[in-house]
């Protein structure tokens, strides 16, 4: 009997874990607590978490990667891609450096507002939605000089998180986006319309199942972003309203070989253990694996046995 083939490249996060770099979130898992379950559930990549999470000598972040079998594929970047540009484009070479040096292999690049926290954003100018254009261009010729792709993460109060701001962006730049179906759904964009519309500029996953029922809330001011993730915006993938099949279907049809980066973000509070996350990532991985079994590859070989 023949071998099966490979599942999709499927990848964790930290933020699944509580891990995030916006002061106050909640309570942050020490390094070796959340790789160690990651590792216990199989996964052998991982994205980094905010900077200074991991080690910020390359190598050591490597190592520490590496005892846990896992491999680090890449990791979120916010800059105020708006203002100040030679700025940005030397904190973005220290992270660029660090990620190729760590065997990385995409940096995943928001257009922060400069503010603490995701909850507001200011309108830019016409002349700084040409700056963010043009810096998150040099941004990505300067990862591409290391050997890394750039794609552009629409993110909640961020300066590309809306539709219109998506569309924008895209007419506008030639890089391609991460599918954050979370984030999406939050800034009112259908991520399954995204994918069909422009499917071969989906060059990043994050799969996020929604509830949507708490988005009403978030549009009208009542939560929070913080406040409505705290409030389990971002379930475990089968346990919310998002069509995770549909959106797999959409994207094989686009021929998209890229990750799928499973990421539930979550707030701990200062009793909370890795216990519940680490089940919630479970659930994930069991409902990917449930989708993909059975489905076929271009030999004919099933992706999951």
């Amino acid at each position: 009997m023949s071998e099966p083939l490979a599942p999709p490249r499927v990848a964790l996060a930290p933020i699944s874990w509580g891990v995030c770099e916006v002061p106050g979130w909640g309570t942050v898992p020490a390094a070796p607590v959340v790789l160690s379950a990651m590792a216990s559930l199989g996964v052998t990549a991982t994205e980094f978490g905010p900077p200074g999470y991991l080690p910020t000598d390359p190598a050591a972040a490597r190592a520490l990667l590496d005892s846990y079998g896992l491999r680090g594929i890449g990791g979120f970047l916010a800059l105020p891609l708006h203002r100040d540009p030679a700025a940005a484009i030397r904190a973005a070479r220290a992270t660029v450096t660090g990620f190729a040096a760590a065997g990385a292999e995409i940096l995943i690049l928001a257009a922060a507002t400069g503010l603490s926290g995701y909850d507001t954003r200011p309108e830019l100018t016409e002349g700084q939605w040409r700056t963010l254009i043009a810096t998150a261009g040099a941004v990505a010729e300067l990862a591409a000089a290391h050997g890394l792709r750039t794609v552009v993460h629409p993110h909640v109060g961020t300066h590309v998180e809306t539709e219109y701001d998506i569309e924008r962006f895209l007419a506008d730049s030639p890089l391609s986006l991460c599918l954050d179906t979370g984030h999406l759904l939050v800034g009112g964009t259908d991520p399954l319309l995204l994918a069909r519309r422009h499917r071969d500029r989906v060059g990043h996953v994050h799969l996020k199942d929604v509830r949507l029922g708490l988005l009403d809330d978030i549009a009208s001011g009542a939560l929070g972003y913080t406040e409505a993730v705290r409030a389990g915006l971002y379930p475990p993938l089968g346990d919310g309203d998002l069509d995770v099949a549909g959106l797999l279907d959409l994207l094989a049809e686009g021929d998209y070989a890229g990750w799928y980066v499973l990421e539930q973000d979550t707030a701990l509070g200062p009793r909370d253990t890795v216990d519940a996350p680490t089940r919630d990532a479970a659930r994930s991985l069991d409902h990917l694996g449930r989708i993909l079994r059975g489905r076929r590859g271009a030999d004919g070989r099933e992706l999951v046995r």
